[in-house]
């Protein structure tokens, strides 16, 4: 399985965001009332109201540095980030093991991903487990780290034994759907780039790039 873990945020812009979410007393509500008719069988955690002032601004903020990051932008060939929420997991909370909707009202999710807002010696539990052939892949990354994986995926966060997990959570709409594609994509843009940085331009290059743009073409919407 393919995914991306990637430090998106710096300490003071992440510290930032997580005192205003906290600070806002009133818009957080319970996750079950975001949640389909299988997940809402296994959500227990607290999300932020969409349509607060709060959640609106943070997640102009998350979205905007997600499409300004280049690896971000090679890894999942965004259309649309959307779908932002924030979500707060205390003591004996957890979200049991589910799969994203594929079409959601603000868009198709190809890839889901979770940016990491709590230092993580602020609690103990609390992973982010993406289910494999044979196993599960446990995540639980530094502040302002964010993780994007397959939204086909099978996954869950393990129970919050202590402390508070606070993460920003949403999906990105690709403009290639598959996964094997975009792998395929994501390692020849960054084998062209490399090559470029080592040796410089070059004809030769210029064909590797010419062939990323039309695979690109061909592979896209």
């Amino acid at each position: 399985m393919e995914l991306l873990t990637h430090q998106l945020l710096d300490e003071s812009t992440t510290y930032r965001l997580r005192r205003n979410l906290l600070s806002d007393k009133n818009s957080w509500q319970e996750g079950i009332k975001t949640a389909g008719s299988h997940a809402a069988k296994v959500k227990n955690n607290l999300q932020l109201d969409r349509s607060s002032s709060t959640s609106e601004q943070s997640s102009k903020e998350i979205i905007e540095k997600m499409k300004s990051d280049q690896l971000v932008k090679s890894f999942s060939i965004p259309n649309r980030f959307h779908g932002v929420m924030f979500s707060r997991s205390g003591q004996g909370q957890s979200y049991g093991f589910h799969i994203d909707n594929p079409y959601m009202s603000t868009g198709r999710s190809d890839l889901s991903f979770t940016l990491f807002l709590s230092d993580p010696d602020s609690y103990e539990g609390g992973e982010l487990c993406i289910q494999s052939v044979q196993d599960c892949q446990k995540i639980k990354l530094g502040a302002g780290q964010i993780v994007i994986y397959p939204s086909t995926s099978l996954h869950a966060v393990e129970q919050v034994n202590s402390g508070e997990r606070l993460v920003c959570v949403g999906w990105i709409q690709s403009y290639v759907r598959s996964n094997e594609d975009r792998s395929i994509l994501f390692s020849l843009e960054a084998g062209a780039k490399s090559i470029l940085a080592k040796h410089g331009s070059s004809p030769e290059l210029d064909l590797i790039f010419q062939s990323y743009s039309n695979l690109l073409r061909r592979l896209g919407d």
